[in-house]
């Protein structure tokens, strides 16, 4: 039986992320150097073939895939579904990584959104927040999972509508017997990751999902 693929990527690096903040379901464009990354993208992509394009309701993930689409006439329908959109974070969406690491730095803080918060960011962010807590209350407060910040996401709500959204996936492709690429964000890739590689709260939380990379499954 002839397989089919779908080809999962996160959007290139936004102005949000450049400067260290939080964005959630906030807008930010794409920085020089996420345009590099959404073709490196297109080029890793340019030989293989799908014929349905799913990206969500944010500017960088359409943006992202404007960038692939050049490279594949052969895809004639682009579909929007924001069950893959970026988590939520509520209340931090436009606060800067820097001062979140410094209220934790100084421990005002609350271990309900804190610990989810620290998840999210990049490893080295991580390891300062540690600097600042020493080990043994870093791995207390580095817990994050299933407590949302306020008006947010926690991570097993997203997990929750990704997994929907991949047994729709599934559905769709095995009915419609088509390729599938999907331009996502970090969480919902991460999220998607868990679910269809079978892997422990533990390991997800530990990822950091690159820009530049493209993740391959098949059915």
């Amino acid at each position: 039986m002839k397989k089919n693929y779908i080809y999962l990527f996160r959007h290139g690096q936004t102005y949000y992320n450049k400067n260290g903040w939080f964005t959630g379901w906030k807008n930010s464009r794409l920085t020089p150097l996420g345009i590099k990354q959404a073709k490196i993208i297109a080029k890793k992509l340019k030989n293989k073939k799908f014929q349905v394009a799913i990206k969500t309701s944010l500017l960088r993930s359409g943006e992202t895939l404007k960038y692939i689409l050049k490279y594949h006439p052969e895809c004639k329908k682009i579909l929007i579904d924001d069950r893959m959109i970026e988590r939520s974070y509520g209340d931090l969406e436009g606060q800067s990584h820097k001062s979140f690491i410094q209220r934790v730095g100084k421990k005002q803080y609350d271990l309900r959104v804190e610990g989810d918060a620290i998840e999210n960011l990049e490893p080295k962010l991580r390891k300062q927040v540690e600097q600042f807590l020493g080990e043994q209350e870093y791995k207390m407060i580095h817990r994050g999972w299933s407590t949302p910040p306020p008006h947010g996401e926690s991570f097993k709500m997203v997990e929750k509508r990704v997994k929907r959204f991949i047994k729709w996936l599934k559905k769709y492709i095995k009915k419609n017997k088509v390729n599938v690429a999907i331009s996502a964000h970090g969480n919902s890739i991460r999220l998607f990751r868990r679910i269809w590689e079978k892997k422990s709260i533990k390991e997800t939380v530990k990822w950091f999902i690159p820009y530049d990379k493209v993740f391959i499954y098949s059915i």
